[in-house]
């Protein structure tokens, strides 16, 4: 099975899959909590600026951790059309809980950002990161959210993900991930370390993201580069 440390390694090595994109006009924007650090490392690795993109699943009332769906910034809103009808969702009930988690939403982005202005990402290339992904519904409106604020391309990288799913993911115009298992179980079987990433840390990454860094001597190149290979298989480079 395949394996990363935790999600700094996953970070790293995902940031060197993607170091074709080095050079170009990049956004790299981490889905909170888990997929931040992963992005931290990847931002690094391509000498980008990096961002949060805020979203939050829709879970079935009387079964929360089932998602019908997921809101994001911009009142962009997913739907899973099969989990409504066969839990029989009603239009009032779907509305509470959009309501709810849009609050939610916007609490986590007041405290993410601090005042920060969010990263313009118009006409940019927009690198959505997360840990992994299992069914895809965040992920699905995160690059829903990137293209309605402007974004020229969107790619979704991650550093694992169900091969049907990675297969079928059509919101991005590209998907990057390092292992794509057919046997997949659940992203943290595929971490030796998948502890919980906190809001503090979030806010710390996002700092330390935020503090410019000088590179002596390594000018920046101008010519923009092939683009970074496609999902793999289940194992890694």
């Amino acid at each position: 099975m395949v394996e990363f440390l935790d999600r700094t390694d996953a970070g790293r090595r995902l940031g060197d899959r993607l170091t074709a994109l080095r050079g170009q006009d990049v956004v790299v924007l981490g889905l909170p909590r888990g997929g931040v650090p992963v992005a931290f490392e990847v931002a690094k690795a391509l000498d980008a600026p990096l961002d949060v993109i805020v979203v939050r699943k829709l879970g079935v009332p009387y079964q929360p951790e089932l998602a019908m769906g997921a809101i994001g910034e911009n009142g962009a809103r997913i739907l899973d059309s099969h989990v409504l009808s066969r839990a029989h969702v009603r239009e009032e009930d779907l509305g509470t809980v959009e309501r709810e988690q849009r609050s939610l939403l916007e609490r986590r982005l007041a405290r993410y950002r601090r005042g920060r202005t969010r990263v313009d990402v118009r006409g940019r290339t927009v690198v959505v990161v997360d840990d992994g992904i299992a069914t895809g519904s965040t992920a699905r409106v995160a690059c829903l959210v990137a293209r309605r604020l402007g974004a020229a391309r969107v790619i979704l990288a991650v550093p694992v993900a169900p091969a049907r799913t990675a297969a079928s993911f059509t919101e991005a115009d590209e998907v990057v991930c390092l292992a794509s298992p057919r046997g997949f179980q659940s992203v943290g079987r595929y971490y030796r370390d998948f502890s919980p990433t906190q809001d503090d840390d979030v806010v710390r990454l996002l700092d330390a993201a935020a503090r410019p860094v000088q590179h002596p001597g390594r000018p920046r190149s101008r010519t923009p580069p092939a683009p970074p290979s496609s999902c793999g298989e289940a194992g890694l480079p």
